[in-house]
């Protein structure tokens, strides 16, 4: 699920970047960060929960989820770092940045 959910991300990505249209290139880039770091969060975390509601938000013992969720979090990772080494995205991104930037 994580191969076809990265990969349909992925070409959203590419087809924003053809269009020139960086705001939808990151945006599909921030997801694909995204799912890096939910699967990641399923993978340390018996259900992907990090703080205990009823013991003043301590943190749940680490190494307690899902082993399959951190391959997920691995096909997601690579294509979230591939849209980032984007040359086409990595000038749009610097062009962007000028004109935020700018006063």
């Amino acid at each position: 699920m994580a191969r076809e959910s990265s990969s349909k991300i992925f070409e959203m990505f590419r087809q924003y970047l053809e269009q020139n249209h960086f705001v939808g290139a990151d945006m599909a880039r921030k997801y694909l960060q995204m799912g890096y770091t939910s699967a990641r969060r399923y993978a340390n975390y018996k259900g992907g929960v990090k703080y205990q509601k009823d013991n003043n938000s301590q943190l749940n013992q680490r190494g307690t989820g899902d082993p399959e969720k951190a391959a997920a979090a691995q096909v997601f990772y690579q294509k979230y770092k591939d849209a980032e080494a984007n040359p086409i995205y990595r000038h749009l991104k610097a062009d962007w940045k000028k004109i935020t930037d700018s006063p």
